[in-house]
């Protein structure tokens, strides 16, 4: 199983369109997710704030900054 991270925050109207992706997207795929609440930690507030969404493979440390699509995703839990 493929594990993302979505940095996010509450009454993110962006982030919630990312979830939207990742549950259509983990229909099709072997994935999972945790969504992560940057206000909890002043060093991620400090790094996603002004750019989340933001969906990140664990084992690869690679992310995706929004905008982003299904088909973005999908690149990113292709890589081998």
């Amino acid at each position: 199983m493929i594990q993302l991270q979505l940095y996010s925050t509450s009454h993110c109207h962006l982030c919630e369109e990312a979830e939207n992706i990742l549950e259509i997207i983990g229909k099709q795929h072997d994935i999972s997710w945790t969504t992560i609440e940057i206000t909890e930690d002043a060093n991620l507030y400090e790094k996603y704030s002004l750019i989340i969404p933001v969906v990140k493979r664990k084992n690869y440390n690679t992310e995706l900054v929004w905008p982003f699509a299904i088909n973005d995703i999908e690149k990113l839990i292709d890589l081998k």
